[in-house]
């Protein structure tokens, strides 16, 4: 998000760059745990951005988590979204939480799995020491997976039950044939988190609101091109700005 921040600066926009709960060192902020489905979090920014900032142009990108955050948002928001709001990017989007959990589980992904699973770990006891009266690590030594953290943690402390539940609920594929803005979804084909499989749903290709564009290559946003005269090799963070500004550019000429 920093390199397509500063890329937006670049050609014009202001650039503001969302912390999720308890990301960027602020887990005393709040007592609750982060989880794939705060699109509110979003929308309340969102609404801030364009209510007491006066913003009448606003453009979304997410990342990954990110991704499905924003797509899920828009979803939810259907045919009613802010009029303030041009369009949306999402870059490798796990919008099927449930088989990106599955995905990172696979043999090849065990380093991948480990470092995933020790973050979620370290986060959950910076949750204990500050809420020690809401939190227990007790059984942290008997989780292993990405999978088992949402079904002992994230799950039941969000208010999901269990992490079937969970990814049901917060997976933006859910909602997405209702997404009603100019979207653009860049997965890539060998991405090893989230299967391509997952993008080839009717629910995508069946919304003309949404472009999907997807590299044989570029792993889990990734995307790293040849440089040229024109731009540099950040091509999926060029992809987002260039959308963001060709969109802008429709919208103050319908405005």
């Amino acid at each position: 998000m920093l390199g397509i921040a500063e890329k937006a600066w670049i050609k014009g926009f202001n650039a503001v760059r969302m912390n999720l709960r308890n990301c960027g060192g602020t887990e005393d902020l709040t007592p609750t745990l982060y989880n794939a489905g705060l699109s509110d979090d979003l929308a309340l920014v969102v609404d801030d951005l364009t209510q007491k900032e006066n913003l009448s142009e606003v453009h979304i990108s997410g990342i990954s988590m990110g991704g499905n955050i924003v797509l899920k948002l828009a979803g939810e928001w259907g045919s009613s979204p802010p009029s303030q709001v041009t369009c949306l990017s999402a870059i490798s989007p796990s919008i099927d939480l449930g088989l990106a959990a599955d995905a990172i589980s696979k043999s090849s992904n065990l380093v991948y799995q480990l470092r995933f699973v020790r973050g979620l770990k370290a986060r959950l006891r910076r949750k204990a020491h500050f809420y020690p009266e809401i939190y227990s690590t007790d059984d942290l030594k008997k989780v292993h997976s990405v999978r088992e953290f949402d079904d002992r943690f994230t799950a039941p402390y969000c208010g999901y039950g269990n992490a079937v539940k969970y990814y049901n609920q917060a997976s933006a594929l859910r909602v997405i044939d209702q997404i009603s803005l100019p979207t653009l979804i860049l997965a890539s084909e060998d991405d090893p988190f989230v299967p391509f499989e997952t993008f080839l749903s009717t629910l995508i290709s069946q919304n003309p609101f949404l472009s999907l564009i997807s590299p044989c290559y570029g792993g889990h946003a990734g995307f790293i091109s040849s440089r040229n005269k024109i731009e540099d090799c950040s091509w999926a963070e060029n992809r987002v700005v260039e959308f963001a500004k060709f969109s802008s550019c429709l919208f103050r000429g319908i405005n």
